[in-house]
């Protein structure tokens, strides 16, 4: 109990590679929880000079203006390809392809598995939240079925629109990747597991090992239309229910 109030201590205070400045999330939104614990492992692991973060196009589109990092924007759905181009010519950066579900499961699909399919060393993390948050609260590739957005008044229907998309099922269906587990950020202890997850994924790339994807499951009050409690405690109850939270690999 002791080591866990001491790791909610550490994973809370402001890490030097966060940059001290307003962010433009919503109350209750998972990002910042997220970008505290990406700054919080590029401190630890010390290699803050060396790593670039790649910006999605979606709610963290500027993702840039909140690390001490080098940092560049790809365009929509691409940003594992910009990562594995700019891996390849610079081979000692650590980068780190930071998407949201639109970007990574929709227009991004194609670049997503063939990244994880070559093996790629570079890290994604993969942030779902099971709607289109920047764009106003369409539907997404991993909205729940029944799930209410803009453009699913009526809740999701999987005879018209498919399944929700489970990425880390689909990319371990593969050889290549070594590493490939799911969080979630609705809570204190959750929260510490996906900063576990994350830190190993990201060293799996200092030491060369190769692909390594990790899935957030995270909360989205505004364009869910819930209190910021609300909408964790759905992501416990409901997200969790059709996206199991573990790890899927670990070379």
């Amino acid at each position: 109990m002791r080591s866990d109030v001491a790791e909610a201590k550490r994973v809370f205070s402001k890490p030097e590679s966060l940059a001290d400045v307003p962010t433009h999330y919503c109350p209750g939104c998972g990002h910042g929880i997220i970008h505290r614990l990406m700054a919080q492992i590029i401190d630890e692991l010390g290699i803050r000079e060396r790593t670039i973060v790649i910006a999605p196009v979606g709610c963290a589109v500027l993702i840039y203006n909140y690390f001490k990092t080098d940092s560049l924007e790809a365009a929509h759905g691409r940003a594992p390809a910009v990562a594995t181009g700019i891996k390849r010519v610079l081979p000692d950066r650590v980068v780190i392809s930071y998407q949201g579900d639109g970007d990574l499961l929709a227009i991004g699909t194609a670049e997503t598995v063939h990244t994880a399919n070559r093996g790629e060393n570079i890290t994604i993390l993969f942030v779902n939240n099971a709607i289109y948050g920047m764009t106003g609260g369409q539907m997404a590739p991993t909205s729940l079925a029944g799930q209410k957005t803009k453009t699913s008044p009526y809740g999701r229907n999987p005879a018209d629109a498919g399944m929700p998309i489970r990425a880390c099922e689909l990319l371990n269906t593969l050889e290549a990747p070594v590493f490939i587990e799911r969080c979630s950020v609705h809570d204190v202890p959750h929260i510490l597991k996906a900063k576990r997850a994350t830190k190993k994924a990201i060293e799996n790339q200092v030491k060369g090992r190769g692909f390594s994807f990790v899935e957030f499951l995270s909360m989205c009050p505004t364009n869910w239309g819930m209190s910021s409690q609300a909408a964790a405690d759905w992501v416990g109850s409901e997200m969790v229910a059709y996206y199991p939270l573990g790890n899927f690999r670990d070379r």
